[in-house]
């Protein structure tokens, strides 16, 4: 007999999870709404050269690819073995694999403005709720298939919208009651530390490695730009730039000195002095951190970008972004800007859950349970319970009439707080009994005081 699993990297989602991921993605939605987003939803599935050559080498080599159908059908078998072979020297091959599974929510994003610009009102503010899938190793926080939840605008240049994007991640995290820093840096800065090594053909590989530092450490950084080809002095250079510290306005200072003779650093530093002062005169409370270690190792960021990190739990970020001013121009359609940001609910899920952040009630699908106490008695429970329902108050009744023992262990299983007793005394006096689950306090109601919650 075969045990049931399923792929590594995927999980199922029990009721009380699913009431708790809704938590978040409600909490989200509600602020995207506020600043005037609309939802999107795209297929499962692109073409795949809609997604190669967009996410740079490391992304490119996590897009899940899938098989063309009828692999099996005779007529295709000699194309399908050279396919196959195709594949195992590196190569894609159209009669193997011509979709694969979205790696994010922007390139499809990108993809329906390229495909639709001439019917859409720009700017356009979207927003998307929907899984992606990556073929990445699975560990804590790292899933193959999660859910991102993104906020784009496109065909404006203006950094108001980065501004509307910072407070929008300062606004639903506060409702979360998460603490974070907004991480914010500036792909033109990185273009002029590419520049002052005298290395901007190596600007990817610059900036992946720079990526990785807080996992691998400024060693390992050092050691990674000499593999890629840098020299000793272009990466003491890349060093010193990692070594800036200290606050906001002494990290621009000290980046100045470093890159401000540039045109791309001066505009850069610029636009980052103007993004803190707009969201600290909106919001002074808003947690945003100037962090010149920030790269965001994607290849399609042209300005500023984004990361989120919590502050009180061990975890890899948990939403990032940034503008995109020629995303469309990868399928043809030049001159729209845009910018956007991401929340990973998946990782929230884990901060939350790990914090103990979860508002009690989330995931109580019922507030009342009525006790089943006979067939008459559960009849005119039945009664009340729909009136109860037709006044948006969540209740069920217990389907069989068994020992109320195992009845109160149901409610206790399912978190319900509060019971209810319709036997026929209750009938007769048209009050019933209610009690408590957590506190054992019982009191007589009316079912006008149950609609209302007088209890």
């Amino acid at each position: 007999m075969q045990t049931p699993s399923i792929p590594q990297g995927t999980r199922d989602f029990p009721a009380a999870v699913v009431a708790k991921r809704n938590y978040i993605f409600s909490t989200i939605k509600q602020v995207f709404e506020l600043y005037g987003y609309q939802p999107l939803e795209t297929p499962a599935m692109e073409n795949l050269n809609t997604l190669l050559g967009k996410y740079g080498e490391e992304g490119d080599r996590l897009i899940f690819k899938v098989l063309n159908n009828g692999l099996n059908d005779s007529k295709k078998v000699d194309k399908t073995t050279a396919a196959f072979e195709n594949l195992l020297a590196g190569k894609n091959d159209t009669n193997l694999t011509e979709r694969a599974l979205r790696y994010d929510l922007t390139i499809p994003f990108a993809r329906y403005v390229a495909m639709n610009h001439n019917q859409l009102v720009f700017p356009f503010k979207r927003y998307q709720m929907q899984p992606v899938w990556r073929a990445d190793r699975p560990q804590k926080g790292r899933y193959r298939e999660f859910y991102q939840c993104d906020a784009d605008v496109v065909g404006s240049t203006a950094l108001i919208n980065e501004v509307e994007l910072t407070l929008i991640y300062a606004d639903v995290f506060k409702k979360l009651d998460i603490k974070v820093n907004i991480l914010i840096n500036n792909r033109k800065i990185l273009q002029a530390l590419a520049a002052l090594c005298n290395a901007t053909d190596r600007l990817t590989d610059i900036t992946v490695a720079i990526d990785k530092l807080d996992k691998i450490g400024v060693e390992k950084v050092q050691e990674e730009l000499i593999q890629k080809g840098l020299t000793e002095s272009q990466t003491n250079i890349v060093t010193s730039y990692l070594n800036i510290t200290g606050g906001n306005y002494e990290k621009i200072t000290a980046l100045e000195q470093l890159l401000g003779h540039t045109p791309a650093g001066a505009e850069g530093i610029n636009e980052i002095k103007n993004l803190i002062a707009m969201v600290q005169s909106n919001n002074e409370k808003a947690p945003i951190v100037f962090d010149p270690a920030l790269a965001r190792g994607l290849n399609y960021y042209t300005a500023t970008i984004f990361e989120v990190k919590a502050i009180d739990f061990a975890m890899g970020s948990i939403g990032g972004g940034g503008r995109y001013d020629d995303l469309t121009g990868l399928f043809g359609v030049k001159g729209i800007p845009g910018v956007g940001i991401s929340f990973g609910v998946d990782r929230i899920y884990d901060v939350m859950e790990g914090l103990n952040l979860f508002p009690e009630q989330v995931g109580v699908s019922s507030k009342l349970l009525f006790f089943n106490l006979g067939v008459a008695e559960a009849a005119e429970a039945f009664r009340i319970m729909q009136l109860l329902r037709n006044n948006h108050v969540s209740c069920e009744l217990y389907p069989e009439n068994v020992k109320m023992d195992k009845q109160f262990k149901y409610a206790e299983k399912k978190g319900i707080p509060w019971v209810v007793f319709v036997g026929k005394t209750e009938m007769d006096a048209g009050v019933y009994n209610i009690k408590n689950i957590k506190t054992g306090q019982q009191k007589q109601v009316t079912a006008l005081q149950l609609i209302n919650s007088e209890y």
